[in-house]
């Protein structure tokens, strides 16, 4: 199914009916975006002629606000209205993405990435079976895309002087897992985007999957609004996940399964083990074991059927995370719980540095 821009057009006009009914703390100015307009709720002591300089540069602008906005009395703007601000009166720069971490095979454009490596707007990036990707945004939100995914950078801009990006992304293929403004800035806009549905979100974790027969979100923290393609739409909040089909209608929002209780990770036969307290309703679980508590820097994944069977390895040495995270009977995932561990010790020269090897790498202690 294709995404036309008739189509796009009707999509987020249903985010912006969303948008506009969600509460809003008084530190959360910027709303998203509605088409060419970026949405502003207002808050106590704003002007237009202060939101004119701020998102616009120019003071004199705060007249085509008011028209816009049909503001009565400029002296008295209402608390919690939401203001709508034109894309093409807010200066806008390039802001670039950087490559933050890789595991395995990468590539930008069609060629072989590294570690910095800058994504510009018009790019895309692409994992192999078994890698990892993640990207950072100049407003420090992370893009992680873990095996087999591929995204489309459609834009990646930033409003001069305010640090709000404009970022859309589109999911060819596989996952895209996000972590948007995490400091509680807010952006100017950030949509993840399907073949069938638009997921339009600020200061959020969340997930998008995409595959042949249908896409699937779920939020973690958060609001995301999402708009379906054919038929549907949802403000999904932090612990709920959709399922769109093929067809383009949205599914019942459901809630995601509860993250699992963890024991400590310990050696065992098949490697490092975990006790994992079964989930309800769980038909199997995630396990990745990651740099960072967050899961932003992964380095491995796998599936198991049952906590039973759930076994890893480390990577490398020093402190390194499990994450384990459950699977409901719609595939719609939970949120992380994650451990940590030390890795595999290494061998140690006199003077405390590891021992290298003939081919380079590092001698290990065990096999784990």
């Amino acid at each position: 199914m294709t995404l036309t821009p008739a189509l796009r057009g009707t999509l987020v006009k249903c985010l912006f009916a969303l948008i506009t009914f969600v509460p809003t703390a008084l530190s959360a100015q910027p709303a998203g975006a509605d088409g060419d307009d970026f949405l502003y709720r207002v808050v106590k002591g704003d002007t237009l002629l202060e939101l004119s300089l701020r998102y616009t540069s120019s003071p004199q602008n705060w007249p085509a606000l008011q028209q816009i906005n049909h503001v009565a009395d400029t002296l008295a703007l209402p608390i919690g209205k939401v203001l709508r601000i034109p894309f093409s009166m807010i200066p806008e720069e390039p802001a670039p993405a950087r490559l933050l971490h890789t595991s395995g095979q990468v590539l930008i454009n069609g060629n072989r990435a590294y570690t910095g490596q800058e994504l510009p707007e018009g790019g895309s990036l692409a994992t192999a079976a078994g890698a990892f990707a993640t990207v950072q945004l100049t407003d420090g939100s992370t893009l992680t895309l873990p095996g087999s995914s591929t995204i489309a950078i459609e834009r990646l801009q930033a409003f001069k002087g305010t640090g709000l990006t404009d970022t859309i992304l589109s999911v060819e293929k596989g996952s895209v897992e996000s972590w948007v403004a995490p400091q509680n800035t807010g952006v100017g806009r950030f949509e993840i985007r399907t073949p069938v549905a638009i997921t339009g979100v600020r200061g959020t974790r969340l997930r998008v999957h995409r595959d042949s027969s249908s896409a699937q979100t779920e939020v973690l923290s958060g609001l995301a609004h999402l708009g379906a393609a054919s038929f549907g739409k949802a403000l999904l909040r932090p612990g709920q996940g959709v399922l769109t089909g093929a067809d383009g209608v949205m599914g019942t929002v459901r809630n995601l399964p509860a993250a699992p209780e963890l024991g400590e990770p310990e050696r065992g036969p098949r490697g490092w083990q975990i006790s994992v307290q079964p989930v309800p309703g769980a038909s199997g679980y995630l396990v990745r074991v990651a740099d960072d508590p967050d899961g932003t820097r992964p380095r491995s994944s796998q599936h198991f059927a049952s906590v039973e069977d759930i076994h890893f390895s480390a990577y490398g040495p020093g402190t390194q995370y499990v994450l384990v995270r459950a699977i409901g009977p719609d595939n719609l995932m939970g949120p992380d719980a994650a451990r940590s561990f030390e890795g595999q010790p290494v061998l140690l020269s006199s003077n405390g540095r590891p021992v290298v090897a003939g081919h380079g790498g590092q001698v290990y202690l065990n096999a784990y």
